[in-house]
């Protein structure tokens, strides 16, 4: 019986194995010299990572000047930028992991990339909120605003969760008015509430509260004495539009948990940790700063969930020494060699078809001429 279809003469398996070996080749050459390229305003980020480094280090001796020792368990890398675990100005639990990984003055250049990404540019005002909770991160953003020269309107949250500037006489707002004294930034916080459960100070004792009030009083801070959660978000975005007059905030930055700017918990899990351009889908995001600003079309930078930063940026988590300046992949990035890839592709279709053409050429000389696929079975006339 004859066949119905003509089957095409098979290449040989030395030919397809040596194509095999090329391309696996080609694939071991492309994945291992990769192109290594500067990412965008790489100056702009290394100045950044730079002034916060010398911001971390002006803090780090005045919190000595003071006679705050650090101690090498908690703080290995003596950043001198974390705290202790509980004071009477304490308002919250805290991961000593995160916070160490928030003292790499490599996140300056994070806050960069997010700024330049949500398109501010010089003299842009961006509104900012900040807390006791996270220093390291503060001053990545401080810096980052300085190098670029952005008009910052900034609102802190005096109290502190463990292991974050909580010393009773260097809060948050000292190491501020320490920044300005060394000169290394001209901007601070424009007003202060208590901080930690509903932005009230919930959980810290009268004392407690009493100390937050006169680091106010000593740095010169507006004090914002909201009655509620809601009453807070309301004052504070009372404040962002009447400092900004006529001028557009072009971006807003959440630096840590505080409860009028996130939400509560709740609503600082519905915000991608970095850059956020529109508001959370979820239509159960409990209201907050961020939210209103989101429903704006003001590109939100979320400063939170530290580790996820660091993971996608390539920074270290939880380092226990001093990070290098310029380290990450926020800095330079890989890609694949574009040229290495096609010239490999070219290379395997030349070789293949080399070998087809090789392998047809033999079966020819040995009288194996393929029958014209267009030939009509003879059963079928």
């Amino acid at each position: 019986m004859k066949k119905l279809y003509w089957r095409p003469p098979h290449i040989s398996r030395t030919a397809l194995v040596l194509v095999a070996i090329l391309a696996v080749g080609v694939l071991v050459l492309v994945e291992s010299y990769p192109v290594v390229r500067k990412q965008d305003h790489y100056g702009a980020r290394i100045a950044a990572a730079r002034l916060s480094r010398d911001c971390m280090e002006a803090i780090k001796a005045e919190k000595q000047r003071l006679g705050h020792k650090i101690d090498l368990e908690v703080d290995p890398a003596e950043t001198g930028i974390i705290g202790e675990s509980l004071t009477s100005v304490t308002s919250n639990t805290g991961f000593l992991s995160a916070k160490l990984t928030s003292t790499n003055p490599n996140f300056a250049a994070l806050v960069v990339h997010f700024l330049m990404e949500a398109g501010v540019q010089e003299g842009d005002v961006v509104a900012v909120a900040v807390s006791g909770s996270f220093p390291g991160l503060n001053v990545s953003t401080f810096a980052a605003v300085k190098t670029l020269g952005l008009e910052p309107i900034i609102i802190a949250s005096t109290a502190s969760s463990e292991w974050g500037a909580n010393h009773v006489d260097y809060l948050w707002l000292d190491m501020e008015r320490t920044l300005r004294d060394k000169k290394l930034v001209d901007f601070g916080s424009v007003a202060a509430t208590h901080g930690g459960i509903d932005d009230l100070g919930v959980g810290i004792t009268d004392k407690g509260r009493d100390l937050l009030d006169v680091a106010m009083d000593r740095n010169g801070v507006r004090k914002l004495a909201p009655t509620s959660l809601a009453d807070s978000i309301d004052k504070r975005m009372a404040l962002y539009d009447e400092m900004a007059g006529n001028r557009l905030i072009k971006a807003y930055i959440n630096v840590g948990g505080g409860s009028a700017s996130v939400g509560t918990h709740v609503g600082k899990k519905q915000f991608t940790p970095g850059l956020n351009t529109e508001p959370p889908r979820s239509k159960t995001v409990p209201d907050s700063v961020m939210l209103r600003f989101a429903k704006r079309d003001v590109p939100v930078i979320h400063l939170s969930r530290v580790k996820l930063l660091a993971e996608r940026f390539g920074l270290p988590y939880e380092p226990r020494a001093a990070v290098p300046l310029g380290h990450g992949r926020v800095f330079v990035g890989s890609e694949y060699n574009r040229w290495l890839a096609l010239g490999g592709l070219v290379a395997i279709l030349v070789v293949m078809f080399a070998f087809l053409r090789w392998d047809i050429g033999m079966r020819v000389l040995r009288g194996m001429r393929p029958r014209d696929t267009n030939e009509t079975p003879e059963h079928m006339v």
